[in-house]
């Protein structure tokens, strides 16, 4: 449980290899969907190549998630740098690494950190301020914008499906929800009618969806989440 600076700690793994006859350099994945199940097998399964050329690996469920404390938040914002207080996943990135560099026995001094999907997205945002040890970042098919690609609407159309089934499954409660229909889904949205047989439901209540009903234009909510308005080339 690795304490980050407003002391809400997070649910990390570590994996050194089993024999570590040199100091070798940390690999982290931060992700949203659990690491309990994880152990050394799906490790040499997921990263056979990477293994082989010696890593120490780390995976940790992000502020909010499964075994981590704090508030969840989707696509969380950048913070507001004016409040010395304030966090973001870059933060909390920079946390993680300040404390394996000094907890974690034979590692080099170097970083680097993956991910796909939500977790490319996490990849992505921890080079924002990054901490100096942090020296590579492979965001793979990463969630950029959620407004302007292909995540929670198309340019503007909204994905209906898609958006109430994740959003559920994700903000329900701290672990996954499961999201099934009791007959066809396309006939279950048709029967339902009006997106307001929702809104004004237990899932209107769910932060994300409540975005999806006063947010449908690309205003300065979905700007501000939008990865490509705030990294910069360096």
């Amino acid at each position: 449980m690795i304490p980050m600076r407003d002391g809400v700690r997070l649910h990390t793994l570590i994996f050194p290899p089993g024999k570590m006859p040199d100091k070798l350099p940390i690999l982290i994945n931060r992700t949203p969907y659990g690491i309990a199940q994880s152990d050394s097998d799906a490790i040499n399964r997921r990263y056979n190549q990477l293994v082989r050329d010696g890593y120490i690996f780390v995976l940790q469920d992000i502020r909010g998630r499964y075994g981590s404390e704090g508030q969840f938040a989707m696509n969380r914002p950048l913070r507001d740098k004016t409040d010395p207080k304030s966090i973001d996943e870059s933060t909390d990135t920079y946390d993680t690494v300040a404390w394996l560099l000094k907890n974690v026995g034979k590692n080099n001094g170097r970083l680097g950190i993956l991910g796909a999907s939500y977790d490319g997205w996490l990849a992505a945002v921890a080079t924002v301020d990054a901490h100096p040890a942090l020296k590579a970042s492979s965001p793979q098919a990463p969630m950029t914008d959620a407004y302007l690609g292909d995540d929670f609407f198309h340019n503007g159309a909204f994905r209906q499906s898609y958006g109430y089934e994740y959003v559920k499954s994700m903000e329900s409660s701290k672990e996954g929800t499961d999201v099934t229909f009791d007959k066809d889904a396309y006939d279950w949205y048709l029967e339902l009618g009006s997106l307001s047989k929702i809104t004004e439901g237990p899932e209107g209540k769910l932060p994300t969806w409540n975005a999806f009903a006063t947010h449908p234009n690309y205003d300065d909510y979905w700007k501000a989440r939008g990865a490509g308005n705030y990294l910069k080339q360096t």
